[in-house]
């Protein structure tokens, strides 16, 4: 019977097995050559996202996708992997967590399906979460570099040029970065055909940023009342670096109050510890205690 049921068991292997292959086998093999590499972590697992999303994720409505879309886009993601790819990582990222609190679970021989389906939630979320992280350091780079590339842009402006050229030479000429890259985008779209007013707007709702929605309105405006580009993006240039100054006072004002919380809960509770000890053993020796 034993015998029995232990082949039974290994033709069911084997039949999922083969099935798992020829649906792998059906993936079709992507072209990565206009995106930019892989993090480590998702290398590693990118052929089980590739076989998620060609057998799940690109079947999802079109409408999900394009809001996974436009985060991607807002974060600069989108050359990495595309919407149904980022699902296929969250359903992925999910079904990783799962089975290593499985194993985990197994080892120290305990069960908990709170605990199984709160890991597995987290796991499903943390693409989120990182896909936060990447959008967030990206914007604080893009509002760091603002005032250069503007200042770059004004001379040029102020030199002769027209804007495009000075945005071209600023283009070529700016520190490299996410901006130096959607100014870039930018000068592609002029090119394409498309007309420069259109082509900020398409920058600006890519990035979703108050301050370059403001450039992008002062500078259409200023074309189109036909007053100097050169002043407004004068003004622009100051009050981005004010506003960098202001960002970073606040920043040097919030310290203090960040660093009370490790001070109190692992400072000072060692410090009192490594006062007291003597005192407390002095105590204990003279039998006061």
């Amino acid at each position: 019977m034993k015998f029995l049921i232990l082949i039974m068991l290994m033709t069911s292997v084997s039949v999922i097995f083969v099935r798992l292959k020829s649906l792998a086998d059906e993936v079709e093999a992507e072209d990565r050559l206009y995106m930019d590499g892989l993090p480590k972590a998702l290398k590693i697992l990118w052929p089980l996202v590739l076989f998620v999303n060609y057998h799940f994720s690109s079947r999802l409505p079109s409408d999900y996708l394009q809001k996974i879309h436009a985060k991607l886009v807002s974060s600069g993601a989108n050359y990495i992997l595309t919407s149904d790819q980022f699902v296929a990582t969250r359903i992925v990222a999910s079904l990783m967590a799962t089975s290593m609190a499985i194993f985990c679970m197994l080892t120290l021989d305990m069960t908990n399906f709170t605990v199984l389906v709160m890991i597995a939630a987290l796991g499903y979320y943390y693409p989120m979460i990182w896909i936060g992280d990447i959008k967030a350091r990206r914007q604080k780079s893009i509002l760091r570099d603002l005032p250069v590339f503007l200042d770059f842009i004004t001379l040029c402006v102020e030199s002769g040029l027209n804007f495009t050229g000075a945005l071209t030479q600023t283009v070529e000429k700016g520190p490299a970065g996410p901006l130096r890259h959607e100014f870039g985008l930018v000068m592609r779209d002029i090119r394409s055909g498309l007309a420069r007013a259109d082509a900020l707007r398409r920058m600006e709702s890519r990035l979703m940023i108050d301050e370059i929605s403001a450039l992008v309105g002062s500078v259409i405006q200023a074309e189109k009342m036909g007053a100097s580009v050169g002043n407004t993006l004068r003004i622009q240039s100051q009050q981005r670096r004010t506003e960098r100054f202001q960002r970073a006072e606040k920043q040097a004002m919030e310290a203090p109050v960040k660093l009370m919380g490790p001070l109190v809960m692992f400072i000072f509770p060692l410090t009192f510890i490594v006062l007291l000890f003597p005192i407390v053993m002095m105590f204990l020796q003279s039998g006061a205690l």
